[in-house]
């Protein structure tokens, strides 16, 4: 049990680190470092907004219009550490 375990925790720092490119690429195509307009750029984008748009869409939908900010990453990255540490802290009972 104990790489079930191993491969949980590996799939949610997976999820994780795609959660922090997504928002770090957003920054970055924001502050016009990056520009949508190169292929690469973009298929980068597009591919990390069909992963996570459909973990987001529902989480928008209770969070209150914050103009322009959103939350939604926040919430996703605080809800897979709290899986983490809920994992982790159960550990003994898979063992």
């Amino acid at each position: 049990m104990s790489s079930l375990l191993q491969i949980l925790l590996l799939v949610l720092d997976l999820a994780w680190w795609i959660v922090i490119a997504h928002v770090i690429m957003s920054w970055l195509i924001n502050f016009n470092v990056l520009n949508r307009n190169q292929p690469l750029v973009w298929q980068i984008w597009v591919g990390l907004n069909r992963i996570l748009e459909p973990v987001y869409r529902p989480i928008r939908r209770f969070l209150p219009d914050m103009g322009g900010l959103d939350l939604s990453p926040i919430i996703v990255i605080v809800a897979l550490y709290a899986i983490r540490i809920v994992l982790i802290n159960n550990a003994a009972v898979f063992l």
